[in-house]
């Protein structure tokens, strides 16, 4: 895209991030497609990751950090502070959201994944919005969770009618033919109007220097668990078919993700000292460094993984989480479907003969340019042109309102 400006046009981003990275990562792609493709946007994120920090920013890009909180796999919250009340960080959060808004006064307001925000902490905020000029987009994921449990969710909090009253979009991050993340949902004809598919958010493909503090091999299976949090099992499943199976020697570079626990990382660190050809790395903020080189790619299946495995246009085995969200499984079943991927269950990986095969066949896997259809991968761009409708139609009514009330023959 041509570079253009959007003078004085502010963009604020809310990321609630409280279980892994995806959330943060996805704003960031936008953000920092939108400042590449446009002069004189400034662009805030607010995040609860604890780790936003470790992420660089590019300019005209910045973040607010507001207090963390853990998801528990029960699906409740807690602080991360043992001496503090999670009633207290949630207020805390919600006043800072508010505080940061009002301050900041955006004209868009782009809203990842939780409509409301955690435990519904963004409703003040998106409140005053109506009542400023301010566009209010909420961006869902290309799919959120299975039909059943999403309705289940939703109802109890009539998220639907929320989404319709508060917002004034919706961007699909995903093709219309990929999937429908509001299947099976009583969506009305006005909140229907209000969507759009823009397409998967495709990640930069260039020339990017090697990390410092390890080295690789020249090619690799790279696996990855995003954040790590529950990413022990794939690790292991992996680590027992190289055992089980001694011709398996292709070399293998593992990513653990910072929320992993420590017992966790020791465990596979000494298990995988006793293999050659296994390198173990705790964490790397640049996915990009470690995807270009590799032969293949096994994952969880997350958002993010899997729109990097389509825009490096690598081979992809998953083993995607099925609990508490189906997100994952769904996703992973839908891209094997089509020819973008393989897959396994969890209880076929944990079978090591079976992860062995899959290992063996994962670079005999099509590539999954040889199935994607146009404009599938478009959805920065899409963004990025949304973005800019939305910038000149608040400028072009802004003039014709100083027109109107200018006086005569001034």
């Amino acid at each position: 895209m041509e570079i253009k400006r959007l003078d004085h046009t502010r963009i604020l981003m809310y990321s609630h991030d409280t279980f892994g990275l995806g959330h943060l990562r996805r704003c960031r792609a936008i953000a920092h497609s939108i400042v590449e493709n446009y002069k004189g946007v400034s662009i805030l994120i607010i995040s609860g990751s604890q780790i936003a920090g470790a992420f660089d920013f590019k300019a005209r890009v910045d973040f607010v950090k507001i207090p963390s909180v853990i998801k528990l796999y029960n699906g409740e919250y807690d602080s991360i502070g043992e001496y503090i009340d999670i009633e207290e960080i949630l207020e805390m959060r919600k006043l800072i959201i508010q505080r940061t808004a009002e301050a900041f006064n955006p004209d868009i307001f782009i809203v990842d994944k939780e409509p409301m925000g955690l435990k519904g902490e963004l409703e003040p905020t998106l409140e005053m919005f109506k009542k400023t000029k301010t566009q209010t987009i909420l961006g869902l994921r290309d799919v959120m969770d299975s039909p059943e449990l999403l309705k289940k969710e939703w109802a109890k909090q009539n998220m639907l009618e929320k989404i319709d009253d508060f917002y004034d979009a919706a961007w699909i991050y995903g093709p219309e033919h990929f999937w429908n993340p509001l299947e099976g949902l009583d969506v009305s004809e006005s909140l229907q109007n209000k969507l759009k598919y823009v397409g998967f958010l495709e990640r930069e493909n260039q020339s990017i220097p090697s990390v410092e503090g390890y080295s690789l091999p020249e090619k690799y299976i790279l696996v990855t668990a995003g954040g790590g949090g529950d990413g022990i099992a794939i690790m292991e499943q992996v680590l027992a078919a190289r055992e089980h199976d001694p011709m398996l020697d292709y070399p293998i570079v593992m990513i653990l993700g910072p929320f992993m626990k420590t017992e966790n990382r020791d465990r596979l660190r000494l298990r995988a000292s006793r293999l050659a050809n296994v390198t173990v790395i705790d964490f790397e903020s640049r996915m990009e460094v470690l995807m270009q080189n590799a032969v293949g790619l096994v994952g969880m299946c997350g958002y993010n993984t899997f729109c990097e495995v389509l825009s490096f246009d690598k081979k992809a085995l998953f083993v995607p989480r099925t609990k508490p969200r189906e997100e994952q499984y769904i996703r992973a079943k839908r891209a094997t479907e089509i020819g973008l991927s393989a897959m396994l269950t969890p209880e076929e990986a944990a079978i090591p003969s079976v992860m062995a095969e899959a290992l063996h066949n994962l670079p005999e896997l099509k590539l999954p340019s040889e199935s994607l259809a146009e404009n599938d991968m478009a959805g920065l761009d899409n963004v990025c042109v949304e973005v800019q409708k939305i910038s000149e139609s608040k400028k072009s009514i802004a003039a014709t309102v100083e027109k109107i009330l200018k006086p005569q023959g001034a």
